[in-house]
């Protein structure tokens, strides 16, 4: 009788986690797909009217306001969802997913510098968090679902289902990784790349065309690059912090997107909105084909750091992107390594320095750009993760340290 007991609250197991982990890759896939699609259209509208940048304060008004008397359990982001991860206890409210939704297609729309993972992230999430109220789910499996969900809106948003995966895991490092939620990563981030692409989502592909032979020489820019890298982004995460803090100066918070709007349009005249405004992927496109201005990563960084560090919404990937493509292809002024390698690695390795996440990065350089150039990539990927210490643009949770199972064990069997 015991067996048969066993049998069955086994078959119950799997076919909980099959309806998990099935519905959260198809609400994430699904999400990231209208996401995209909006996305696309919001930008084209801005592309053809450049004067709507003019009224970016007025629109980064409306968002301190929603956000101010309807959205303040939420106004944390990211930083909710991975203290929920860390302590959990309340469900994250699904009103979340509407809130970063209007808020980052209202940013792009109006100009200004910001990007997508961090909406898809909180969209996911905060979807797969409802289970929590309709099925029974210990907290250790709560953890496991939010991973996954993570890794959902990661693979689906960008079209890299590993590193989405592995994303999903590494981000989240505090003293070790739950074993039980490296599967349930793995199949949402690909089930979820699937759906989203199911939906007509066309991922955007970047050409190295040549990656030259490995020699000590090279490897020796390759490890000053990375450190350039690692700097540029300290650099980011400080600037945006310090932008943050400086910001609550402003007593009433409706009023701190609105200013930051008119120093954000100040900033897009005198250097150009077309160039870096919303996500910038023409300028990401173009990096990979000739050098860029020495100033276009700097000015990237002063622009998207007020633009996220004074209320607006959406994600520091793309942006991080951006500022570590533009660096590497003006690096290669100085380098003699092609200018499309150089992009590369600077595109991976800023977001590994920033984010904390080489190993998703290094999986994600294949995904994106083949297999020949990866030992460029991870020596640039690991250095800069290295250099930048413990700066992160995910801050939540207290104790969470810059240790990395590339050196240290935190794998609980």
């Amino acid at each position: 009788m015991s067996v048969i007991l066993k049998l069955k609250e086994l078959l119950f197991f799997f076919l909980k986690w099959i309806f998990l982990l099935a519905s959260i890759s198809l609400i994430s896939g699904s999400l990231s797909a209208v996401f995209l699609v909006s996305l696309n259209y919001v930008t084209s509208y801005r592309n053809y009217h450049r004067e709507i940048i003019y009224l970016l304060p007025i629109a980064g008004l409306c968002i301190g306001l929603c956000y101010h008397y309807y959205g303040k359990s939420v106004a944390r982001g990211n930083d909710l969802i991975f203290d929920t991860i860390y302590f959990p206890k309340d469900v994250i409210p699904f009103k979340m997913l509407p809130f970063v939704l209007f808020g980052t297609l209202v940013t792009h729309l109006f100009g200004g510098s910001a990007g997508r993972e961090g909406t898809a992230l909180q969209m996911s999430a905060a979807a797969a968090d409802q289970f929590h109220n309709i099925i029974t789910i210990s907290t250790k499996d709560r953890v496991v679902l939010l991973i996954a969900a993570l890794s959902a809106g990661f693979a689906s948003v960008f079209g890299t289902p590993l590193a989405g995966a592995i994303f999903g895991l590494e981000v989240l490092l505090i003293s070790k990784i739950p074993f039980k939620a490296i599967a349930p990563a793995l199949i949402t981030a690909y089930l979820a790349n699937f759906v989203a692409e199911l939906w007509g989502i066309k991922h955007i592909h970047y050409q190295i065309p040549e990656v030259p032979d490995v020699s000590v020489q090279l490897l020796g820019y390759t490890i000053i690059s990375g450190l350039v890298f690692g700097i540029a982004a300290v650099l980011f995460v400080r600037l945006t912090s310090q932008v943050s803090s400086v910001t609550r100066l402003i007593r009433f918070p409706p009023l701190r997107p609105f200013t930051g709007g008119i120093i954000v349009v100040a900033l897009l005249l005198a250097f150009g909105a077309e160039k870096f405004a919303g996500l910038g992927i023409p300028t990401i496109l173009r990096a990979f084909e000739q050098p860029s201005l020495p100033a276009d990563f700097l000015l990237k960084i002063l622009i998207t750091a007020i633009t996220l560090g004074m209320g607006f919404k959406g994600g520091e990937v793309t942006p991080l992107f951006f500022i570590g493509a533009t660096l590497g292809s003006a690096l290669s002024l100085v380098f003699p390594i092609p200018v499309s390698l150089m992009a590369g690695m600077g595109f991976v390795a800023v977001f590994s320095g920033a984010a904390k996440t080489p190993v998703a990065c290094i999986v994600m350089s294949v995904e994106l750009f083949g297999i020949s150039g990866c030992i460029y990539m991870m020596v640039a990927c690991v250095i800069a993760y290295l250099i930048s210490g413990r700066y992160s643009i995910y801050n939540a949770g207290e104790n969470k340290q810059p240790r990395h199972f590339l050196f240290r064990s935190h794998f609980n069997f």
